[in-house]
């Protein structure tokens, strides 16, 4: 098949590129660089089933394809709150376009939602049929308020229109090809710890999340791509549920770092848990991550250890 992965020159977009490609699928990557990057895709530069576009998907384009995984999207505070309009337009216009172009071609179109949708969830773990406790004028409302409309444009293009969609919504994910400044806890907290400088903790480090290696994502991410008569939302994540604290302890023990914690004041709208319930994954899709937080880590660490080494 010919397919467009929009960021796909980011942290989840190129792998996913990358094993596409494996599967011997033709891959247009659509990315404008903002978080995305071309070390990501180097190693696909020279693959003849490989096509990078670079475009912002908050602008219209033509294109032929037969499926889009639409991942366009800034995905860490740092980054989705440096420029909040930017962020909700990546979201709304972005979906909008990707809806239209899905539309013209008759292409599947997987829209990557957010576990954020949640917000600072009452209820816990978080089912599908949660409808959220979001802040909708708060610093985070850019994003999580952006993935909220572009889930509703998915199902109103798909009930008015009878687009093909499918709606996921991933949960913290972590893994080789994360930014250094990515901002996200897995990533900040390797790099401190390598570079042996004060991990930095916000409250007192008991708030949880739930993390899910690359690989894991991905597997999901494509039995959901295959599966008919579904359209989700469905969550993907890993519901293994660990406190930040333990986190950092985990990564200073890993690393074998001299790093000690430090506490800082939480971030506005910083949910104090979050956990999938993935029982409809698991019906569905016959899915469930394989990959305890641990292993992932020691895949993960070298690939940061690496690039703190290029970039010294």
């Amino acid at each position: 098949m010919r397919i467009l992965v929009t960021g796909g020159a980011g942290f989840i977009g190129s792998h996913l590129c990358e094993k596409l490609i494996n599967q011997g699928h033709d891959v247009i990557c659509m990315d404008n660089f903002f978080t995305g990057s071309k070390d990501n895709i180097r190693h696909l530069m020279d693959n003849w089933n490989f096509e990078l576009i670079r475009h912002d998907v908050t602008q219209s384009y033509l294109l032929e394809v037969d499926q889009i995984y639409h991942f366009a999207c800034p995905a860490s505070p740092i980054h989705y709150q440096y420029n909040p309009v930017k962020t909700i337009k990546t979201s709304v216009l972005g979906t909008i376009h990707m809806l239209g172009m899905a539309k013209r071609v008759r292409a599947r179109l997987m829209l990557a939602s957010t576990s954020e949708v949640y917000g600072d969830p009452n209820i816990h773990p978080q089912p599908e049929t949660y409808w959220g406790n979001v802040n909708p004028i708060g610093i985070r409302s850019c994003y999580d308020e952006g993935k909220r409309v572009a889930e509703t444009l998915m199902m109103d293009y798909h009930r008015q229109n009878k687009v093909d969609i499918k709606i996921i919504r991933i949960f913290n994910t972590y893994g080789p090809r994360m930014a250094l400044n990515d901002g996200r806890v897995v990533s900040n907290f390797i790099v401190q710890a390598l570079q042996n400088k004060n991990i930095t903790v916000y409250g007192e480090g008991q708030q949880t999340r739930s993390f899910q290696y690359v690989d894991d994502l991905l597997n999901g991410v494509f039995k959901m791509m295959q599966k008919e008569a579904f359209i989700g939302p469905v969550n993907l994540g890993n519901p293994n549920e660990f406190t930040i604290r333990a986190l950092a302890e985990k990564v200073i023990d890993l690393t074998g770092s001299k790093s000690k914690l430090v506490y800082q004041d939480l971030p506005s709208d910083d949910p104090a848990q979050r956990q999938p319930d993935i029982a409809l994954a698991r019906q569905q899709l016959d899915w469930e991550p394989i990959i305890q937080l641990e292993d992932g880590l020691r895949k993960t660490i070298p690939y940061f250890e690496e690039k703190l080494r290029r970039n010294m």
